[in-house]
């Protein structure tokens, strides 16, 4: 099957992806997104990486920043590097996409990414238009509902979504907001957000420019399918993602036997356990749309008992 979880992304808010340093020629601060990231075992923190960026670029041009690795050696808290964000945001006016902690697992696995309360980045950056965030953390993963009136995409790639972050997500003011994204992660992790948590958007109030919706990566694939095949906000979506969980047969048949799909593109359901029938049956069901799907993960465990099944992003 497609892989599907966490990595690089070869492009950002519509850019090429470029590594910054000042070793090489500089491409047009416009033309790219920047990536910036301390290297292991380097003598440049990141706050000197960082002032580096602000006297080296024309950082009134960038349209696109990402975070990678802020630490050389051991992991350190993110919140002093959102603080420099905030503290410069005014450098920054022409910035509309934003990733935070885009780091892989050879950097760091997500279940140990530290994250903090990110709601003052967004409070800073009025006209950001992308916004993801890559990280784990119950305890230090945190959003405050807000009014955001240029927010159009916002995305949120967790091995453990804490609820109350989701809760929040629900019940902020996002009225430009046409792409969600939700990994749920699992509750190993501090992924304890429900399908009740996510009830405002699936009752089709809390965006109504909403297009895509993503709610993945969860352990409740299949309550959340439930919730789905009948929430008012699947007619206004033109893409539906249910991937990287638990989705079974269960869910699946609740979507069969739920809402019309076929006024969708597409249908991501990649990594699931799904039966090959049901998966061709929503196949059928759900045309013209497409439904990705690929090949069914193996269940765990004895034969006897419950399976054990896995998300794709938990660690």
């Amino acid at each position: 099957m497609d892989y599907i979880g966490i990595r690089h992304p070869d492009h950002f808010h519509g850019l090429p992806v470029h590594t910054a340093a000042v070793s090489v020629p500089l491409p047009a601060p416009d033309a790219v997104a920047w990536r910036l990231q301390c290297d292991y075992g380097e003598e440049t923190d990141f706050a000197a990486l960082w002032q580096q960026f602000l006297d080296t670029v024309d950082t009134a041009r960038v349209r696109a920043l990402l975070i990678g690795p802020w630490w050389r050696e051991g992991y350190t808290p993110f919140a002093p590097v959102r603080d420099l964000l905030v503290a410069h945001a005014d450098r920054f006016p022409a910035l509309r996409g934003l990733f935070l902690a885009d780091v892989v697992g050879e950097e760091c696995e997500v279940s140990w990414l530290p994250m903090c309360d990110i709601t003052p980045v967004l409070e800073a950056l009025p006209l950001l238009e992308e916004f993801t965030v890559r990280g784990c953390g119950a305890e230090d993963l945190r959003l405050r509902p807000l009014r955001h009136t240029a927010l159009k995409s916002l995305r949120f790639e967790s091995g453990g979504l804490p609820g109350e972050l989701v809760r929040a997500v629900a019940a902020s003011e996002l009225p430009a907001l046409e792409r969600l994204d939700l990994w749920f992660g699992s509750s190993w992790y501090g992924g304890d957000a429900t399908v009740q948590d996510v009830a405002p958007v699936l009752s089709g109030s809390a965006f109504p420019r909403l297009r895509h919706l993503g709610l993945q990566n969860s352990e409740i694939q299949d309550e959340i399918a439930a919730a789905v095949a009948s929430a008012p906000v699947v007619a206004q979506l033109e893409t539906l993602a249910l991937s990287m969980g638990t989705l079974s047969d269960t869910g699946g048949e609740a979507l069969l036997n739920g809402q019309p799909l076929s006024h969708l593109s597409t249908l991501d359901l990649r990594h699931h356990y799904l039966t090959e029938p049901v998966l061709d049956r929503i196949r059928t069901a759900c045309a013209p749309a497409l439904v990705e799907g690929g090949e069914a993960e193996e269940d765990y465990g004895d034969p006897d008992d419950e399976p054990e099944r896995y998300v794709a992003v938990s660690e």
